[in-house]
């Protein structure tokens, strides 16, 4: 994979953020200095102009130039404040993610969302990942379902998406474990079809060293695997989450962990997608 093309791919995305100074709602519970000085950080860069959404008595005990809107419910209110367009984007920020993602698909009238986050690996090398719900991509067309969604949002940067899908052993490991075989005919069978659809896709087995190398996008095996390599890779591994958002063709929304308890660059995501969003529909129109 050319280095340079996802390199520039940061770059985009902070110009689009910076030009478009989108309004992003960020979701706030039990709010920390280091929390409120990530958001305060992307707006004083330009980014965004920051709205927090949480316990207006908890934050200002802590101290904040930015706005808030009070409320002891940030989950559904940050939905409310994107779905009635009073804020460009929203980031989930601290508030709980059940609570969050339940009431986004309740508002939504959909069952399921899909979720495509954007990683840095060590040396600063971007990619995508999915799924990265545990209860996400459990099925052969859960995982197709992603691959083409996250293809079509990814394709909206610029970039061609490569997608490189992983399985739980190496080839010869067949016959050592019921569940390994499952996985490596899944991803066999996953990648050719992704090709069928018109995806570059290939099947690296369990060996994500090597996917990372010639792909922009690693499909894991499962969403808890998911989750684990982003948890590795953002918090144990020197990489970082920048976030990742519900792919959504109306509405911009990235998921985020608390865990980290950086915002400043999933504000900066939310604020470029909006300008993509503000684009495509002009395109359209």
């Amino acid at each position: 994979m050319e280095k340079n093309v996802m390199s520039a791919l940061l770059e985009a995305i902070e110009i689009r953020a910076l030009t478009n100074k989108a309004r992003v709602a960020m979701g706030i519970r039990d709010p920390n200095p280091k929390v409120l000085e990530s958001a305060w950080k992307a707006q004083e860069k330009g980014y965004a102009q920051v709205i927090l959404v949480g316990s207006k008595k908890e934050i200002d005990g802590i101290g904040t130039e930015l706005e808030v809107v009070d409320t002891e419910d940030p989950e559904k209110t940050l939905v409310e404040l994107l779905i009635s367009r009073k804020v460009d984007a929203a980031i989930r920020g601290t508030a709980k993610a059940s609570g969050t993602l339940s009431h986004l698909k309740e508002v939504l009238g959909t069952k399921r969302v899909c979720r495509l986050a954007l990683l840095l690996t060590a040396d600063g090398t971007p990619f995508f990942l999915a799924p990265v719900g545990i209860d996400e991509g459990n099925t052969i067309s859960d995982k197709l379902h992603m691959i083409t969604l996250g293809a079509e949002h990814i394709r909206r940067f610029g970039i061609e998406p490569v997608v490189g899908v992983l399985s739980g052993g190496r080839i010869g490991d067949i016959g050592r474990d019921r569940r390994v075989d499952r996985t490596l005919a899944d991803g066999e069978f996953i990648a050719n079809r992704a090709v069928e659809l018109g995806i570059s896709a290939k099947h690296y087995t369990i060996l994500i060293e090597d996917a990372i190398k010639e792909s922009n996008f690693i499909v894991a095996p499962d969403g808890i695997s998911g989750n684990l390599i982003f948890r590795t890779v953002a918090f144990l591994g020197g990489g970082d989450g920048l976030g990742a958002p519900v792919l959504l063709d109306d509405y911009v929304f990235v998921d985020t962990s608390r865990a980290g308890g950086h915002f400043t660059k999933a504000i900066m995501l939310a604020s470029a997608l909006s300008h993509l969003n503000k684009e495509r529909k002009e395109m359209i129109q």
